[in-house]
């Protein structure tokens, strides 16, 4: 196989967090007596880190005070109600699985707070990742520590995402990126960007990864 190792980001690539993450949006955004958001409107803002999500829920003109203090209000309620629809798309883990048999080493970098990605990551991909990062993309810096943790060049390594930010990423790092779309993004929205490898189905992703 060409590569030593897969950096996968967490949400919309191997997990489909989707539905918790908009009812967390939607239980702080009726605390605030703030209208909700539709599961396209809340995808649409996913990829970006929390922050990001909330300052494009709340309602337009929104002072930061108060976004911020809405903030404050998600991040709690949504470590605490991460786990109730989400779940591995199918056959991300026994993908992982045939990655590590054939010794390639496995990461997934994420957007997400800490208190949710370790978690997820320790009770639907155990024992198959060497580390769970969290830092801000489309900075390279989670990439870089990541492949210097695992020992793996990034020329050696492929970069796994569903959103413009996982491509960024990828590019700023200087790695080959493969582009998911029954995540966050459309194909289309995908080949807009400028994605040059998009796969429909985990068995493409699959077959792609382990032929290279």
């Amino acid at each position: 196989m060409k590569y030593k190792a897969v950096l996968f980001d967490m949400d919309g690539t191997v997990l489909d967090t989707l539905g918790d993450l908009a009812a967390a949006v939607n239980h702080t955004l009726r605390e605030f007596s703030m209208p909700e958001r539709s599961i396209a409107e809340v995808a649409a803002a996913l990829g970006n880190g929390a922050a990001y999500l909330i300052a494009h829920t709340v309602p337009a003109g929104t002072p930061k005070e108060l976004t911020d203090k809405v903030l404050a209000a998600y991040a709690p309620y949504y470590d605490a109600h991460c786990d109730i629809l989400t779940g591995p798309y199918d056959g991300i883990v026994p993908l992982m699985q045939k990655l590590r048999e054939r010794g390639v080493k496995l990461a997934v970098i994420s957007n997400k707070q800490d208190t949710a990605v370790k978690p997820l990551a320790e009770k639907y991909f155990p024992g198959l990742l060497e580390i769970a990062e969290v830092r801000r993309k489309p900075n390279p810096d989670a990439v870089l520590a990541a492949l210097c943790h695992i020992g793996v060049e990034r020329e050696d390594a492929i970069y796994v995402g569903d959103t413009e930010v996982d491509l960024q990423t990828a590019r700023n790092a200087g790695m080959e990126c493969a582009s998911v779309d029954w995540g966050f993004r459309t194909r289309e929205q995908l080949v807009e960007i400028g994605a040059e490898h998009i796969f429909d189905t985990v068995q493409e992703l699959e077959e792609y990864l382990l032929k290279n």
